[in-house]
């Protein structure tokens, strides 16, 4: 949720794409009836802050083979 650049209501996602691995482009629409402002924004990763404890890697479980004989 991002507030209207107009009124200063709330607005909804209407879509939104990624651009690239860490920027996502958004078009919202205000939900004030009488603005109804649709805009759009763009969302950026700047900075991770803690990263996960694990690695994705050592994060899989490993595959179970059956044996049918």
């Amino acid at each position: 949720m991002m507030r209207c650049p107009h009124c200063k209501h709330s607005s909804h996602t209407r879509s939104s794409r990624y651009l690239s691995d860490d920027t996502k482009e958004t078009y919202y629409q205000c939900q004030n009836i009488f603005c109804s402002c649709t805009f759009k924004a763009i969302e950026r990763v700047v900075r991770v802050i803690s990263g996960p404890s694990i690695s994705p890697s050592a994060n899989r479980r490993p595959v179970k083979t059956s044996s049918l004989n």
